[in-house]
């Protein structure tokens, strides 16, 4: 059996964090601020709370333990009624695993809450990376870490044995001075260029000046600033329990949604040859 290529090279990943500047984690934050807002409308108190994450001194006070995003999680199984894995999880070589390490680690009806950019994050920078390179160079390097869509993204909650899953998004805007202003925002963050296949050596100057030219030409507002998206994706999942409503039997309504709505049924015309 093969073991599917890695996607990140995670001690790469680790630099980049350790080289991180706390005060351009302000989408950690966000996220941070997100868990409570969402927390404070579930009606429960949640007691045992772990929380996976790259950059643990941001959830200080929460009155939770922090594990880091290693392929295998610090997580004990049933040891928490609350797990949230925050701004991680779009770095993971094996996400579903990682969400199936999360699930076994909540008790029966736990609650699991995971953030992680979405398909629409750097857009504009990624059509201006890549039409520059093309331009100056005549090809293309791995530069943006692929993200993956609400949709699919959805759908792992599905297969890791979630219950009651559910994908929802929120989008910020920040806006930069260029986009080189951006570039280094992004290597502030921890969230440079990790992937394996990345090149090994630095970028022509040439090609970020193009780069920054382009997102100048197609992005800038009136006053000549640029705006960058972040899709933030949230992951919403319970631990199963049989307390937890169940989906009716196809068939089994007690009452029919015409009766219900106030109007007349009306019965397709059945075509020749059916039964």
């Amino acid at each position: 059996m093969q073991t599917p290529p890695m996607m990140t090279d995670r001690p790469a990943l680790l630099r980049n964090r350790a080289r991180a500047d706390a005060g351009a984690l302000f989408l950690h934050q966000e996220v941070r601020a997100e868990v409570e807002e969402r927390l404070a409308e579930v009606n429960r108190a949640f007691t045992d709370i772990a929380v996976v994450t790259g950059f643990p001194a941001l959830w200080s006070g929460f009155g939770a333990v922090t594990v880091p995003d290693e392929d295998v999680l610090g997580l004990q199984v049933q040891d928490h009624d609350l797990v949230i894995h925050a701004l991680a999880l779009h770095w993971s070589n094996d996400p579903v695993g990682q969400l199936v390490q999360c699930r076994r680690a909540l008790r029966a009806d736990g609650l699991f809450l995971g953030f992680l950019f979405g398909g629409q994050t750097l857009a504009e920078l990624r059509a201006c990376l890549a039409q520059a390179e093309a331009e100056v160079t005549g090809g293309l390097s791995p530069r943006v870490l692929p993200m993956g869509e609400i949709r699919d993204l959805g759908a792992l909650l599905q297969r890791a044995g979630f219950a009651l899953p559910v994908a929802d998004s929120f989008t910020k805007t920040v806006i930069y001075r260029d986009a080189l202003a951006l570039m280094r925002d992004l290597r502030a963050m921890g969230e440079g260029n990790a992937l394996m296949a990345r090149l090994r050596r630095p970028t022509r100057r040439a090609v970020l000046l193009r780069a920054a030219e382009l997102y100048a030409a197609h992005h800038a507002g009136a006053d000549g600033r640029i705006r960058a998206t972040f899709e933030i994706i949230c992951l919403t999942g319970w631990s199963p329990d049989e307390s937890q409503p169940k989906p009716l039997r196809p068939g089994s309504a007690a009452q029919r949604l015409a009766d219900v709505l106030g109007t007349d049924e009306l019965r397709l015309p059945v075509r020749g040859g059916d039964g």
